[in-house]
């Protein structure tokens, strides 16, 4: 993909003196992006990779089960144990992003992105559109969201009527993270605790299996994101320069040139089926077949929130799209380094999940049962939203993967909503619309949609500072007014 380099857009901005959000578009917003920017210059300088977060909590807990009273030979235990516990649901987990970026890729989709993005009449109308867009397809695939939101932003870019500010729209393609993303089917919590073979065998004990219709499709939980949907669309909007201080691709250096999907032909015999659709037809009767004898026999709802079921339909739909197997074979390339943090880190989340329930002998309690206490000795069933909604949200800026760190919260958040008569579908969902927040400027998942974008994280964190602000009350408000129209009802095991 053709994207401009950071040295490349360092270098417009010093030749070049690209003006700043101006005061007509930026006065009310000013404050808060200059203090975005200067947290992410921070945060990107300061802050290591994921990967040594995920480390540093491995040693805190075995630490923790240690000082609780564990058995060394039985932390070590529980921590090889728990490492392969949850390779299923690794593997789920990446094929979401795999299905989601080649859906995003395939050439109808980009003829789909190259004609929304005639619709916008102005700069700041197209901020807005890109927010609407992004949003509903988080709603479908966080995957796909990333992908799709920043391949639209290019698209947009390319048009010299707009004067669309650049950065503004690489914050409104980021809200599908930073705001909805968790509402939607890919919901790492919410599909973990809807299938029973991707959970362990603890938290199946606590929690039973939670199907989606007491998670995202509860009208509580739609309702948060059809107002998360609007206020997001209204800020983005708002807070987007004007076309005489926009700053815009050309301004910043970016080369968004339209990338072309076009593959060379057959050259040897060998090769023809891998350019022939044949295959392709054949592959996608039969994954059809299976796809539609799953809706079949069950509720919609139920089918969906399988993740074997909604993976291979995405990499059905995907391989369909792209029509011939070369085409797809190299959008399949093209997405694997992005999911090397979730195979790398999940297993050691799982392995952490594993070490939080080691007991410090045959009858005594484990970390998971400490914190438990403490979460319920704290609390009332009317204030456990706003707790967990704040903890939740502070441990995800340092744990910003939303299924690795459901897997860490999840034993002792559950057992507290347990005994404290919390519904258990509302639990999750206070974790999903909590865990989003910190994601607004956090950098760990901005870096597919900036390398798309050809943009550094800095560059629209401003933008998505302000979201931030707005979010926070406006979330903790409502998951702790929502959870009064829910009554508690025991787990049901499979």
């Amino acid at each position: 993909m053709a994207l401009g380099s950071a040295d490349a857009t360092r270098g417009a901005r010093r030749g070049t003196g690209a003006p700043p959000a101006g005061p007509g578009a930026a006065q009310a917003g000013g404050a808060l992006e200059r203090l975005g920017i200067r947290f992410t210059n921070w945060a990107e300088r300061w802050f290591p990779d994921a990967f040594i977060f995920v480390a540093i909590a491995v040693v805190i807990v075995a630490l923790g089960a240690l000082a609780n009273g564990a058995p060394a030979a039985a932390v070590a235990k529980s921590f090889g144990d728990g490492f392969w516990s949850l390779i299923p649901f690794t593997m789920q987990m990446a094929f979401v992003t795999i299905g989601g970026y080649v859906v995003a890729v395939s050439p109808p989709v980009q003829a789909l992105i190259e004609r929304m993005a005639q619709v916008p009449k102005t700069g700041r109308g197209a901020v807005g559109f890109v927010a609407g867009a992004t949003m509903i397809s988080s709603f479908l695939s966080w995957g796909l969201s990333l992908i799709f939101g920043g391949l639209l932003v290019r698209a947009l870019a390319r048009r010299a009527d707009l004067k669309m500010d650049y950065r503004a729209a690489g914050a409104a393609a980021y809200l599908g993270l930073g705001a909805t993303w968790a509402l939607g089917l890919s919901s790492s919590a919410a599909q973990l605790q809807a299938n029973p073979a991707s959970l362990t065998k603890t938290l199946l004990a606590i929690s039973g299996v939670i199907p989606f219709s007491e998670t995202i499709f509860l009208w509580q939980s739609m309702l948060i994101a059809l107002i998360l949907f609007v206020v997001s669309i209204a800020i983005a909007y708002a807070s987007a320069p004007r076309r005489e201080t926009a700053v815009t691709a050309e301004t910043l250096g970016v080369d968004v040139t339209r990338e072309t999907n076009d593959i060379p032909p057959a050259r040897q015999p060998g090769e023809w089926l891998e350019h022939s659709p044949i295959l392709t037809i054949l592959l996608v009767l039969i994954a059809g077949g299976w796809i539609v004898q799953e809706f079949a026999r069950q509720s919609w709802i139920v089918a969906i929130s399988n993740l074997n079921t909604y993976n291979l339909l995405f990499l059905t739909l995907g391989l369909l799209l792209h029509w011939r197997p070369k085409r797809f074979l190299g959008a399949v390339a093209k997405s694997v380094p992005a999911t090397a943090g979730i195979l790398i880190q999940y297993p050691l989340y799982a392995a952490i999940s594993g070490m939080l329930t080691v007991p410090k002998n045959a009858a005594g309690t484990s970390v998971s049962d400490a914190i438990t206490h403490a979460f319920v000795s704290l609390n009332t069933t009317g204030t456990f939203p706003l707790t967990m909604g704040v903890y939740s949200a502070i441990l995800g800026f340092f744990v910003p993967s939303g299924g690795g760190k459901w897997l860490l919260e999840a034993p002792y958040v559950l057992q507290a909503a347990n005994e404290l008569k919390v519904h258990l579908g509302w639990a999750v969902m206070i974790y999903n619309a909590a865990e989003a927040l910190p994601n607004l400027i956090n950098p760990f998942w901005m870096l597919p949609l900036v390398g798309i974008l050809g943009l550094k994280a800095r560059d629209i964190v401003g933008f998505s500072f302000l979201q931030l602000i707005v979010h926070l009350p406006l979330v903790l408000f409502l998951l702790w007014a929502l959870a009064f129209t829910l009554t508690y009802h025991p787990p049901v095991m499979p």
